[in-house]
């Protein structure tokens, strides 16, 4: 039964979109910390704007729009093992959030994203990578430049554009998602750690 507080985080802030079906009931079949949900609720909405804008703006650009909002949408779920994680630094929840998905029969497709959304210069990172990292990143404002040059780099090389063009473009566009980092942390912090009223860790 999911608790009251997980139950609003995952459909509270109607101006936020809801997660995908598939990701909520994983949510709550894990009784998901409620912050946590908040937070995977505001990734995956900033990852559905760059994937609108990636349709509008690079269309030659190839992109598994299922994994990159699935992916957005569980990027941390490996949080509901490691829960330190969630209001202080830490690295454990990305493997754990992996093996998590896959032992419950998500396809490596939509479950990668869990151990990749920290590591975007591994080898085999796609641009769907790049997307669900980029958000993890842009929805509190944090802009971190050798992340967005691989992204304006797999645009450019797509679309045959010259890569300045590409980065004044995408800059605009983060910029644009920045200005509301202020309300999305609100939004975020207006949930608790844990499902008890002790938990009201930031």
């Amino acid at each position: 039964m999911t608790s009251a507080a997980l139950h609003r985080a995952l459909t509270d802030h109607h101006a936020v979109r809801p997660l995908p079906d598939a990701a909520r009931d994983l949510l709550q079949a894990l009784d998901a910390p409620p912050r946590l949900a908040a937070h995977l609720r505001l990734v995956h909405d900033v990852a559905h704007r760059l994937v609108e804008w990636t349709a509008r703006h690079h269309p030659a650009v190839d992109v598994d729009r299922e994994a990159v909002l699935f992916g957005a949408a569980t990027h941390d779920i490996g949080k509901t093992i490691h829960v330190e994680e969630l209001s202080g630094p830490g690295s454990a929840h990305e493997l754990a959030g992996h093996a998590l998905l896959l032992d419950r029969g998500v396809e490596e497709r939509l479950a990668r994203f869990a151990r990749t959304h920290a590591s975007w210069t591994e080898p085999g990172i796609e641009v769907e990578d790049l997307l669900v990292s980029v958000a993890d990143k842009v929805w509190k404002a944090k802009r971190v430049d050798d992340l967005e040059q691989l992204l304006v780099d797999r645009f450019a090389a797509a679309n045959g554009e010259p890569g300045w063009a590409v980065f004044l473009a995408l800059d605009d566009e983060l910029d644009r998602i920045a200005a509301g980092a202020d309300e999305r942390l609100a939004v975020q912090a207006a949930h608790p750690v844990g499902s008890g009223p002790e938990r009201w860790t930031s």
